[in-house]
């Protein structure tokens, strides 16, 4: 029986978001979307918690940035479908009454997204196109949410690696970058090419979503340019401020073949060294 989506998506297309869902265990996605998750999983096994270990750090990054550094706004871009503990959620534990937009150009995001609006009235979710800086920017519940003159925590969790060179994905983050202030931050993570098994993913993800990159840490760093990245640095995101008690509190589903976060990099499991990520400060 053919699967129905929400009016207006169209489930006979896989969605990055719907396949980012599938990974986390949840259960808005179609059999579309199921079909190139696993299909990438057969090159990989256990490569779906690449998911996991990226929403994890994003979780210890937003707790940091809400609780150590101060930041009560956020502009979470590429967001996916709501999740386990969503950026909100974690802001508002750490302190304040945090505003956050979430962006993402899956429409499914907004359907499944009501639910957070009915939380209260400084979470939102858009349907933009993160591509388009100035109408990102520009929309109403943007500015209803999100003041420009003081400090915002631009969140790119995920999201880079589907933008080619030709997108100029560095000149995207230099523009939302641009538009904050000092004492903002930003917050990456990136597939990243440090197994051999790469290659073979981004030709499966490529080939099935048209999208997907692999890039090594002399790529991904430019990004940061003229940041200054937080400790410690742009690494591995299990070495990112590791807390295995704060993230299995959440996600009991960790891949149990994490290395100890004192042990060197070597000692990085295939899947760790699949993604990395980092935060950083404009001064």
């Amino acid at each position: 029986m053919a699967e129905n989506g929400p009016k207006g998506v169209d489930v006979s297309k896989p969605s990055v978001a719907r396949i980012y869902d599938y990974a986390l265990g949840g259960k808005d996605n179609y059999a579309v979307d199921r079909m190139v998750s696993d299909r990438v999983e057969k090159s990989m096994p256990e490569s779906s918690g690449v998911a996991v270990l990226n929403r994890a750090m994003l979780r210890r990054a937003v707790r940091y940035l809400a609780g150590e550094a101060g930041i009560r706004q956020f502009l979470d871009l590429g967001s996916g479908l709501p999740a386990r503990d969503n950026t909100h959620q974690v802001a508002e534990r750490s302190g304040g009454e945090p505003h956050v937009v979430y962006v993402d150009n899956d429409p499914i995001v907004l359907t499944h997204g009501r639910a957070l609006l009915a939380e209260n009235d400084r979470t939102a979710v858009v349907t933009a196109d993160l591509r388009d800086v100035g109408g990102v920017l520009g929309h109403p519940e943007v500015n209803r949410l999100i003041d420009f003159g003081r400090p915002v925590a631009i969140l790119m969790s995920g999201i880079l690696h589907h933008f080619s060179d030709q997108e100029d994905p560095a000149g995207i983050v230099k523009a939302y970058l641009d538009a904050v202030p000092p004492g903002s931050y930003l917050l990456v993570t990136h597939f990243h090419r440090g197994t051999p098994e790469a290659a073979e993913l981004e030709r499966k993800f490529v080939e099935a979503i048209g999208s997907g990159w692999f890039r090594t840490a002399e790529q991904i760093l430019p990004f940061f340019c003229g940041l200054d990245l937080v400790a410690p640095g742009l690494v591995p995101v299990t070495r990112w401020r590791p807390d295995p008690a704060f993230d299995r509190e959440l996600f009991a589903d960790l891949p149990t073949r994490i290395s100890d976060a004192g042990q060197p990099e070597e000692a990085l499991t295939p899947i760790e060294r699949l993604i990395s990520g980092g935060v950083a400060r404009k001064d």
